[in-house]
């Protein structure tokens, strides 16, 4: 039976945590649950914990000293998850904007339908966004329009943080390498998995905003992205065992 492994990035996101824990391990696909939390100073790691004792063998924490990005957390959980022999690796949302039951079409798009990566897509099929400003809706859908103009990529939402990538793929990008620390970075790897000649497969999927919490996005986000995508058209996108140093 594959492992798979769902990494969850935190910061003050005590109103969903546990909820969003007891979620994804109550799926029938087993489905186990790394939190990278940044120091969050509501308590999230504190929940974390206390499930930990209960969920045993299926929650894990890495706990980090401060705000560090969004891009180094998954990085971290990236290493994380190869080092204990995980088969899918998962990036998910703490705040159900991204519905857990959508994780099994994400697995099954990989490891039954052949993609190397599957991205759960708000885009692919129109928009099918619910709660969400008209302004934010308008600035991520042309964001993932001017990255898959300027790349020259088939992918309809490039900046999505739904993914599910195989193995194969985190072992063959060259993580060391991965320079965008935002949502810059969402789009920077699904590019090198294109480049690197993996399968990226979009899967349709609704996105909610979140109804608890605050949001982290900030408009530097989207600077970053928008200024890195010129930097990586200018790459050479090579895998790690061949990267320059």
């Amino acid at each position: 039976m594959d492992r798979k492994l769902v990494i969850i990035p935190t910061y003050n996101e005590k109103e969903n945590i546990e909820a969003i824990i007891r979620r994804v391990n109550s799926l029938q696909d087993g489905f186990d649950v790394l939190v990278i939390d940044d120091a969050s100073p509501d308590g999230t790691a504190s929940i974390v914990r206390g499930l930990m004792d209960e969920l045993q063998g299926r929650v894990f924490i890495i706990s980090r000293s401060g705000k560090l990005g969004l891009g180094t957390a998954y990085l971290t959980g990236f290493e994380w998850a190869l080092e204990h022999g995980y088969d899918y690796i998962f990036e998910m949302d703490a705040d159900f904007s991204h519905n857990p039951g959508d994780l099994p079409r994400l697995y099954e798009a990989c490891a039954k339908g052949g993609a190397d990566m599957a991205i759960g897509s708000r885009y692919c099929h129109g928009i099918s966004v619910i709660n969400w400003p008209i302004g934010r809706i308008i600035m991520s859908y042309y964001a993932s329009v001017y990255v898959r103009k300027m790349l020259g990529i088939k992918i309809y939402d490039s900046t999505a943080g739904f993914v599910c990538y195989s193995r194969k793929v985190l072992e063959t990008i060259d993580l060391s390498r991965v320079k965008m620390k935002g949502y810059g970075f969402q789009i920077e790897m699904k590019y090198s998995a294109v480049s690197l000649g993996f399968k990226v497969e979009e899967v349709p999927v609704i996105f909610v905003n979140r109804t608890k919490g605050t949001s982290k996005m900030s408009s530097g986000i989207f600077g970053e992205a928008f200024w890195g995508v010129i930097g990586l058209r200018l790459r050479k996108i090579r895998p790690a065992s061949t990267s320059a140093v």
